[in-house]
């Protein structure tokens, strides 16, 4: 049996997130379930549309961690595990960052709070840095821990492959990829599917152009060595109304050589719904339907 690979919340969604739940025959495993609304975009609170794509998606994504056995947290930012959540890891098997090793002073301080409520929670807690692990047929293995971006100064997260009859890899947040050694990780484990978040093109800062080129070039050279049949592109990308321009050449490599490459709302065969990036407008329409 193949793995089912669903995509359960993500920016192309409508909220921050790229939770997602893997069916393996017998074991499901669900890997960051959280969901996080931006404070502030264009000077804007989160429209009444995200408050209410956040309710939706989350009300699924507890549906699934119920069915779950195996609960993955690839690092401690709030749209990858809610500390107001963690009932939903009552009695399962998690797997998570190490919380004081490798990792920045912000997601220590939040690790020191959760880390001590999981342990009375879970059946099993078990730090993932590094590892393998093996259920039955299924092995889930991590990345040491690479950096969230182009430097550690945001912290670590930790790239997941899950190989089953198929291969299914989750970069977590590396902004790209930029960094070799986010790029290695997926070379060395050549998934048929791959899930990346793509670099943060809406935030505009210095290094930003250099990031994308970067980015591209990493990505073009996934889809030619690794050839995976799909490469799904969401959460950091697709808060960029113009994503697809911006990555415009890995697009048109994956035409030209036969892979998907789309967002996380294209895998599941739906438009994406860019809500965050389109907060300008939503509030705009409804001052004039006022």
């Amino acid at each position: 049996m193949g793995l089912g690979i669903k995509p359960l919340a993500s920016d192309s969604l409508g909220v921050r997130s790229l939770a997602t739940y893997i069916d393996a025959g017998e074991i499901g495993i669900l890997i960051d379930p959280a969901t996080a609304l931006a404070p502030d975009r264009y000077g804007l609170p989160p429209h009444p549309l995200e408050v209410e794509a956040r309710r939706r998606l989350w009300s699924g994504i507890k549906a699934k961690a119920r069915e779950a056995e195996i609960l993955i947290v690839t690092h401690y930012h709030y749209d990858h595990i809610d500390p107001e959540e963690l009932g939903i890891y009552a009695d399962k098997t998690v797997l998570i960052k190490h919380p004081r090793r490798l990792i920045n002073a912000n997601q220590r301080r939040r690790a020191a709070s959760i880390i001590p409520r999981l342990r009375e929670l879970a059946l099993e807690l078990l730090y993932a840095d590094g590892r393998s692990f093996d259920f039955g047929d299924l092995e889930i293995r991590f990345s040491n821990p690479v950096p969230h971006g182009a430097d550690a100064r945001r912290g670590y997260v930790l790239e997941v492959s899950i190989r089953g009859d198929d291969i299914f890899l989750y970069t977590s947040d590396v902004q790209g990829p930029l960094l070799e050694e986010h790029v290695e990780f997926i070379l060395g484990e050549r998934p048929e599917i791959i899930f990346i978040d793509g670099p943060t093109t809406y935030i505009e800062h210095p290094r930003m152009e250099i990031e994308l080129q970067w980015a591209s070039k990493n990505l073009r050279r996934i889809l030619e060595e690794v050839e995976p049949e799909r490469l799904v592109l969401d959460h950091h990308l697709t808060r960029d109304l113009g994503y697809r321009d911006r990555l415009s050449e890995v697009y048109t490599l994956g035409e030209e050589l036969g892979i998907r490459v789309e967002s996380a709302a294209e895998y599941l065969g739906l438009e994406p719904n860019l809500l965050e990036a389109r907060r300008r407008e939503l509030y705009g329409e409804a001052a004039e339907e006022a």
